[in-house]
């Protein structure tokens, strides 16, 4: 048998080479959905499990809204306390939940006057907006949390590239700030206009007006948001490809 029948042969049994990246029989796509949900795992815990259970127990069970309240805030409150006993430090995101909790409770006292009604949203959305902006000043920016799933795609690699950033580069912890920053004052302005126009345009006006507010505030933070996102994403980029 010729040269060029072997060569032939032994390319035709040769096994396809697996990539760096790659995982043998197909499981990377399974690995990166792990890692996704793993990175999202807080984001659940600490705000899709409670505003659920507030949603069930007021529409599906049919309980009071100050007592749907009550019940859904237990979760966040232990998350809080365990979180400060275990690590001495606290979990923004179930202190957030527990604020809005506990004012949601004080607004659903809230009865009778249909502007009182109205600018009740307004009073709990001011809390999540001073809640962000608090964090900023505290150097922990509350964002951070919904923004490093979105960039990093749970992919390990990125990951760390975030990690060690936020752990080395000024400008890094410098973009959260400001992405958390401009979410906050977003928030706050609209919770300022939809205060102010409770009290001086038409109720039938703001029933839906206010609606319209909300959305738009939400638009705007992720528009101008990217002047912060999109530099922590070319520099996760580059430290993950230097990695």
């Amino acid at each position: 048998m010729g040269m060029a029948a072997i060569q032939a042969q032994n390319s035709e049994e040769a096994p396809a080479p697996v990539h760096r990246d790659q995982a043998p029989g197909g499981d990377a796509p399974a690995g990166q959905g792990a890692d996704m949900a793993a990175a999202l795992r807080p984001l659940l815990v600490d705000v899709g499990i409670p505003l659920g259970s507030y949603y069930l127990l007021r529409d599906a069970l049919g309980l009071s809204l100050w007592v749907s309240l009550t019940l859904s805030g237990i979760g966040p409150a232990l998350r809080a306390a365990a979180g400060l006993a275990a690590k001495r430090e606290l979990n923004l995101l179930a202190v957030l939940m527990l604020a809005v909790s506990l004012a949601g409770i004080v607004v659903s006292f809230l009865t009778g006057d249909p502007r009182a009604m109205i600018a009740k949203d307004s009073i709990i959305s001011s809390v999540i907006a001073f809640a962000i902006l608090g964090s900023v000043a505290l150097r922990r920016p509350l964002m951070s949390a919904g923004l490093k799933p979105f960039l990093t795609r749970g992919e390990p690699l990125r990951t760390a590239a975030w990690d060690r950033l936020r752990a080395a580069s000024p400008q890094f912890r410098r973009l959260e700030l400001l992405f958390s920053t401009i979410w906050g004052l977003a928030l706050l302005a609209e919770c300022a206009a939809h205060l102010i126009g409770a009290y001086t345009l038409p109720v039938t006006t703001m029933a839906w007006l206010g609606t319209v507010m909300g959305l738009s505030a939400i638009a705007v933070a992720i528009v101008a948001g990217g002047a912060a996102a999109g530099p922590i994403q070319k520099m996760i980029d580059a430290e993950a490809a230097a990695s």
